[in-house]
């Protein structure tokens, strides 16, 4: 633009000076006068034209480089900065701080709410940063802390410490007070080791991450091993496509006992995965990289489907199969299994969907909503894993489960210690005022056996009576038993 007004300025000038050369003639004394002051007056127009324009440069690079909504620098700033520091040949420190729980409350109060805990918290690091660190925003709720120079790591570690602290103390936004977690990854460079800044944010990216499953809420140095274990899951990953495609897993069942009649009333299945080289990869490795890839959206429709083909024959035995948190929270879920009942001719009321404690804590409106609609088939929800975190009776009210588990530990725990038995035997006395029925898992020993009855459980679970097995050997179980011979009287 400014260009453009300079060269305006300039055909101006130079088609009055060849007018005024052709009508009157150079020699004029009178043109030359006017001449010279058009001259001078296109010279200060030129310098201010100028000036304004270079003023206008440093502006919008000062824009280029701020977040608009924070008023902190932003990513380009940052990258700007740790390229000059590299010439300089300084250690540098990064953290990559991410808001634990922002999501939410974008979903209960608004965007506009959380534009306003965005600025809150950006001004709580400029607070805590002073002179010691450059901070950034750099979308979203994420932001960067840096340190260059002597002992930056150390630096950076203690200013990321004293942030967690200062997040316990609430943002307080009109009449609302807004709690907010960090989960925090930092990594650092000599500053002559050939490390981008976008390598260190990379790193910092992957340490963040290991917080976040380390329970959020703390900081984690980046570690090469990360980088190991990536390369791990890539590889599950990859396989799991596969053994999708080619068939690979398949379903046992664990039998759950009436814990009077020890017959069997339920069944849970459980997904296996033996790979094509022979290898069996146990739940707890692939699971986990299913839910961070969302293969875990595919597998868990074909472990439902095929659940409720091969338990169609079962007559009156429940089928109960794990939820992870990101089918609940999916809100498709509801639909499709709908369409997996109709396809199969599964009855609903024989179907139960087991969901764990920590699956359950954060997002209720989204959670009640997909919990509403999978009850309104006639499936029931189970919760599992009772004793191991959150529940409580409150929790236990707002979710209206149709039957609690009792974990192993728990059980373990109430043989040993009269504290844990009184809870366990409380515990269960709520959840059949609820009507919800009570299965204890993990049972191995009679003693435990015994334990549980008498503590009031409905059903039991566990190796004493049964481990997981095929579907053929679950119809060899229910079929109906040969009646023996009545034995034939001695003759007298």
């Amino acid at each position: 633009m400014i260009v453009g007004q300079a060269a305006v300025l300039s055909a101006i000038f130079a088609g009055v000076v060849a007018l005024a050369m052709i009508f009157s003639g150079w020699e004029n004394p009178a043109l030359r006068l006017t001449l010279a002051s058009l001259a001078a007056a296109y010279v200060l127009a030129m310098v201010l034209l100028v000036r304004s324009g270079l003023a206008g440069i440093g502006d919008l690079e000062v824009l280029g480089l701020t977040d608009s909504l924070s008023g902190v620098r932003n990513r380009r700033a940052l990258h700007l900065d740790f390229a000059r520091h590299a010439i300089e040949g300084e250690e540098r420190a990064l953290a990559l701080v991410d808001l634990d729980g922002f999501k939410l409350i974008n979903d209960y109060y608004g965007h506009a709410v959380g534009d306003r805990v965005i600025k809150a918290a950006a001004l709580r690091l400029s607070e805590l940063c002073g002179d010691e660190a450059h901070f950034y925003r750099l979308g979203g709720d994420e932001f960067a802390v840096a340190v260059m120079g002597p002992l930056a790591g150390n630096v950076l570690e203690g200013l990321c410490r004293r942030l967690l602290k200062d997040l316990a103390s609430p943002f307080q936004i009109d009449n609302r007070s807004i709690v907010l977690g960090a989960s925090i990854g930092l990594s650092r460079s000599t500053g002559s080791d050939g490390i981008s800044s976008s390598e260190l944010l990379r790193r910092s990216d992957m340490a963040m991450y290991a917080s976040k499953l380390g329970g959020k809420m703390r900081c984690t140095w980046y570690s090469q091993e990360f980088d190991r274990k990536r390369e791990v899951m890539r590889q599950v990953e990859a396989d799991l496509r596969l053994a999708l495609d080619k068939d690979e897993f398949r379903l046992l069942y664990q039998p759950l006992v009436d814990a009077q009649s020890g017959q069997i009333v339920a069944v849970e299945a459980l997904i296996r995965w033996e790979r094509g080289d022979g290898v069996r990869m146990g739940p707890n490795i692939f699971i986990p990289v299913a839910e961070e890839t969302g293969l875990i959206d595919p597998i868990g429709l074909w472990v439902l489907r095929k659940g409720c083909t091969d338990a169609l024959g079962w007559d009156g035995i429940k089928l109960s199969i794990n939820l992870s948190s990101a089918q609940l929270r999916n809100p498709e879920f509801p639909i499709l299994l709908g369409q997996i009942l109709d396809e199969t001719g599964f009855p609903p009321e024989r179907l139960e969907l087991e969901v764990t404690e920590t699956y359950l804590v954060g997002d209720h409106a989204t959670i009640s909503r997909s919990l509403d609609m999978i009850r309104q088939f006639g499936v029931g929800v189970v919760l599992d894993d009772f004793g191991t975190g959150y529940a409580s009776i409150g929790f236990l009210r707002k979710y209206r489960f149709e039957k609690l588990k009792i974990d192993r530990s728990l059980v373990l725990e109430a043989q040993q210690d009269e504290g844990s038995m009184a809870m366990m035997v409380s515990s269960i006395a709520v959840a059949r005022a609820m009507d919800m029925a009570v299965t204890a898992e993990g049972v191995e020993t009679e003693a435990q056996a015994d334990l549980v009855r008498t503590a009031g459980c409905d059903q039991i679970q566990g190796w004493l009576y049964y481990k997981a097995i095929s579907a053929d050997e679950i119809a060899q179980q229910l079929a109906p038993k040969p009646a023996r011979p009545a034995r034939r009287k001695a003759a007298s």
